[in-house]
Formats: structure tokens, C-alpha cells, sequence
């Protein structure tokens, strides 16, 4: 028996496992204690950054906002607050000749 730290990317949880599902509330405590039945969880944290209100959700980030405040409600569970990260790039268009920048 092992005791164990969990870490949770809550995009790549979503977008992975939980967008498109039936079953939005992913218990992340009872989650940990079935993928680890042998080990004792020390701590659960979970990342996560605060998403905005999309022109057809509007209502994205109150949802978000009810999930986390039932997130902390587990003893050992931490949530970790960062920030999403977009930017354009441009690439080399290939087939072109001679290779243009877009």
C-alpha cells in the first residue's frame, strides 16, 4: 500500500472523458479511491483555469463556478487556479512554390 498525490488537468479531463458524456459531476474523490483501491490518496489537487461566457453558452461559467465550489467541499482536494494560454502561430504553407508564410 502506497500513499499517493493525485494531479488532475481538469482541460484534458473534460475534453477527454467528460464533454459529450452524459454525466457531467465527475466525483473526483470516489474517482481517485477506485483508479488506487490499494493506496491511500493524500491529496487530490485539481488545475483548472476560470472559462468565460461563449455567445451559445452563456451560462458556461456559472456551471463551471458550481462544480469547483463542489469540488472543495472534499477534505483532501485542492483546486489550483491558472490561465489558458492562446496566441496565433503562423506555419509554412507546404505545396506552394516557393513555400509561403500564413
Amino acid at each position: 500500500m502506497a500513499t499517493v498525490n493525485v494531479y488532475i488537468d481538469g482541460f484534458n479531463l473534460y475534453y477527454g472523458a467528460v464533454k459529450g458524456a452524459p454525466y457531467k459531476w465527475l466525483d473526483l474523490e470516489a474517482l481517485c479511491y477506485r483508479m488506487l483501491p490499494n493506496d491511500t490518496v493524500q491529496s487530490i489537487e485539481y488545475f483548472t483555469a476560470i472559462v468565460s461566457a461563449r455567445p451559445y453558452d452563456p451560462g458556461l461559467p456559472v456551471r463551471q463556478q458550481v462544480y469547483i465550489r463542489a469540488l472543495k467541499t472534499v477534505t483532501n482536494l485542492k483546486v489550483v487556479y491558472d490561465h489558458f494560454l492562446t496566441h496565433s502561430c503562423r506555419m509554412v504553407l507546404t505545396g506552394s512554390n516557393p513555400p509561403k508564410k500564413v
